[in-house]
């Protein structure tokens, strides 16, 4: 993805080892699938989160959920210019819960923020929009 005119495009690799640093917090007993995810607002704060699994699988809390519950645990609506996750053992891009999570959210702000997905030699760059077309949100049940 071409970052020209990405406003936090000198921040990417920060919040890349954000989300790095997360896996260390990663309770991941079942999978052995630690993944960190670290969200970038517009004035500069960084909030992290890690995956939290559970004996029952279906409760598990995917890294990016736990992220985006910290944010607006702390008040934030708005703002989200970008995201990275990243697997410590492979690449990790958002999966579709997290997908509508994160749409949900970004659109509190109107905002379609970057993701960069990470691996720990690779990455790759997309747009939410790109990751989830024809996204279900709070305007789809005004309609």
């Amino acid at each position: 993805m071409n970052r020209a005119g990405d406003p936090a495009a000198e921040r990417h690799e920060e919040l890349v080892a954000a989300a790095r640093a997360a896996l260390a917090q990663a309770y991941a007993p079942y999978s052995n699938f630690r993944v960190g995810a670290a969200l970038l607002f517009a004035d500069g704060a960084l909030v992290t989160g890690a995956n939290v699994e559970n004996a029952s699988y279906g409760l598990t809390l995917c890294a990016e959920t736990v992220a985006v519950a910290r944010a607006m645990n702390d008040g934030r609506r708005g703002g989200l210019l970008a995201l990275a996750v990243a697997g410590e053992s492979a690449l990790a891009a958002p999966c579709g819960r997290c997908r509508q999570v994160l749409h949900e959210f970004a659109s509190l702000g109107g905002t379609d923020p970057l993701v960069l997905c990470a691996g720990p030699t690779e990455r790759r760059d997309y747009r939410l929009s790109q990751l989830l077309p024809e996204p279900f949100g709070p305007d789809t049940l005004e309609a």
